[in-house]
């Protein structure tokens, strides 16, 4: 049996493509002949369970080997095989019947991935790396003889007589020299490791030492000898193909570190199983997290029936869901033939609106069950929670109910819970509810006991997502407000019946304004005079709740129009508390280097207790000071 002709692509730029746009990753050729040759083991089993095969099907593995003196990579198999005529209808007639308008297309295009996947080219990814492939392969079918396939990378091929003896197909690579980094043992197997550690049948490369018992020695204690076994990469079932009634606890843990070695416990995982209106399978767990955002994306992995895909999956998980670690599996979601570019659709939507209401229930589940370890893992999810109202609205309805709220004094409340606690003094004339937060307790400390003296609240809002949190906590909550606890005194911030009357005149209160003016040579202070209580400080500086809010936002990379405000200089406000004993004193000073003088030291207080009073300034401060005393 000889035969030669041309493979039917209806272009002779086949080749060129492949090399060009297939893959972004050469390694991935060995993914996708492994992956080939799982198919042809599990259909020859299926054949040989409802009895269309009677012959023995004998030990069912992928074996991956190397030959470095001769530059070959061979993967067999013991699968379905196939004759001469099977060979010319699967390998040599590619569907590709738009091949050239799709090379007259995108000849010139980087992006072609996003079309190529429909023309059935897994194969086709060994030439990116061999000069020549080779195929023997002995098909399952009764008095089938064995066949050769061999292609140089060109449109000719060669069909011959097969040497193969036994049922399966070897697929063997003749490396070219630009790819001779992958005849190395530690290189294919890290690739095996990372694309087919989780395929459902045994893939074997090479050998391993093992050591067993071997008897007893003269003492009686156990023997142990060192014995050469197959080297089996991966595990074939992993557990999201199992029910989690199968699995315990400590099933989930140990899955989770043969992922994540060097990682915490989770805090607490999800098993997805989805078999309507597409098929889902997959583990979500939640790590543990630093306070600052790490959207690092590569800790989720995607598989297609236990073939390793990508770990790019922002398109099926949402954004705010990059956190979380684990594996996804799902053959309904569509990919290009690389099968590492996700191709958005109807499936995607739907899973990724899926994950999402899976997440909010569990989160839910857990509040609502054991809200006291809730709070004591939310240190850790508060982040997940909040970023995921702030980018998702569905997500946000169903969080509302189990996002928490800290206060300075350590207690934990929900939304509903604080508007009640709050409600009743934190009113203010307008109807407004105002919630006072502290970005940094220790230094807003004097501004959050003035809070406190009026039996005020104060939250802690100190996370990164926070200031944009606060922002949509406004937008959400029927007339709310939600203020710095240092962005203005205390009855500014929240303003009740008419301020207290002054106990300065209108003559007084002029001449304290425009000694503090002479005292104040900082730009950007805005000095004026209050009425406020005489427990209150004799001075205080603040910058306004918008403009700190919208400097905050753009130091954050806010992007658009926060950068107009990132780029403002700081404004401030200098209260003057006239009803202040230490104002009436300078106010009735004799002469106005002594008016001045307390102004002066007045204000560098202020500055010092808001981190505003720094360098020189500070030391000069500090030299007054001590010759006060």
């Amino acid at each position: 049996m000889q035969e030669k002709g041309t493979i039917s692509i209806h272009t002779e730029n086949i080749f060129p493509i492949i090399k060009k746009f297939l893959y972004s990753d050469h390694e991935i050729f060995l993914r996708e002949l492994v992956s080939n040759a799982v198919d042809a083991t599990q259909k020859i089993k299926r054949l040989s369970s409802i009895g269309q095969y009677k012959g023995e099907l004998g030990e069912l593995q992928v074996e991956v080997s190397f030959d470095k003196e001769n530059k070959t990579i061979t993967v067999s198999d013991r699968g379905l095989g196939m004759t001469a005529e099977e060979i010319k209808k699967y390998i040599n007639q590619i569907a590709f019947s738009g091949a050239t308008e799709f090379v007259e297309k995108f000849k010139d295009a980087k992006d072609a991935n996003e079309l190529i996947g429909k023309f059935g080219l897994g194969f086709y990814s060994a030439f990116m790396v061999a000069d020549r492939v080779e195929i023997q392969t002995l098909s399952h079918q009764e008095g089938a003889a064995p066949a050769r396939w061999i292609c140089d990378g060109s449109t000719e091929f060669e069909i011959t007589e097969g040497n193969r003896t036994t049922r399966g197909t070897d697929i063997i690579l003749h490396i070219n020299a630009d790819s001779e980094e992958f005849l190395d043992q530690h290189k294919l197997e890290e690739i095996l490791k990372k694309h087919c550690a989780f395929l459902p049948v045994p893939v074997v490369f090479g050998k391993r030492n093992t050591s067993v018992e071997d008897g007893q020695d003269e003492n009686g204690e156990t023997k142990y000898k060192t014995v050469e076994i197959d080297n089996i990469i991966n595990n074939t079932n992993p557990i999201w193909t199992k029910s989690p009634s199968e699995l315990s606890d400590q099933d989930y843990l140990d899955f989770y570190h043969q992922l994540y070695p060097m990682s915490d416990d989770p805090l607490f995982w999800i098993h997805l199983n989805v078999d309507y209106p597409f098929n889902l399978t997959g583990v979500l767990y939640f790590p543990k997290v630093k306070k600052e955002v790490e959207l690092r994306p590569n800790k989720i992995k995607l598989f297609s029936r236990q073939v390793f895909i990508t770990d790019e999956v922002k398109d099926i998980v949402p954004e705010f869901l990059m956190l979380l670690h684990g594996v996804i599996d799902s053959p309904d979601i569509p990919l290009n033939v690389s099968r590492s570019f996700l191709q958005a659709d109807s499936h995607v939507k739907k899973i990724n609106s899926h994950i999402t209401k899976k997440v909010a229930d569990k989160l839910g589940d857990l509040f609502k069950k054991d809200r006291k370890g809730y709070e004591e893992k939310w240190s850790d999810i508060g982040l997940f929670v909040k970023y995921g109202m702030l980018t998702d609205e569905k997500f946000y309805d169903r969080a509302k109910d189990f996002v928490l709220l800290n206060n300075t004094k350590d207690e934990v409340f929900t939304l509903s819970e604080y508007e009640e606690k709050v409600a009743p003094l934190q009113t203010e004339k307008e109807g407004n509810k105002v919630y006072l937060y502290t970005t940094d307790p220790g230094k807003q400390d004097s501004f959050i006991q003035s809070a406190n003296a009026r039996g005020y609240d104060v939250l802690l809002m100190n996370s990164p997502l926070d200031n944009h949190f606060i922002s949509q906590l406004e937008q959400k909550l029927e007339k709310t407000q939600v203020k710095r606890v240092d962005s203005g005194t205390i009855d500014s911030l929240i303003k009740k019946d008419e301020p207290l009357p002054s106990v300065l005149s209108e003559e007084q209160s002029a001449t304290v304004k425009t000694v503090f003016e002479k005292a104040v040579k900082k730009p950007g202070m805005n000095v004026h005079v209050e009425s406020l209580s005489p427990s209150e400080l004799p001075v205080t500086v603040t910058m306004d709740e918008f403009m700190r809010r919208m400097k905050d936002m753009a130091a954050m990379g806010g992007g658009g129009g926060m950068n107009f405000y990132g780029s403002l200089p700081d404004n401030y406000n200098v209260t003057v508390n006239s009803n202040h004993p230490l104002i009436g004193k300078i106010a009735s000073a004799s002469s106005e280097e002594e008016k001045e003088g307390m102004a002066k030291q007045a204000f560098d207080l202020a500055l010092l207790s808001q981190g505003l009073l720094t360098g020189a300034e500070l030391t000069e401060f500090v030299k007054r000071s001590v010759a006060m005393l």
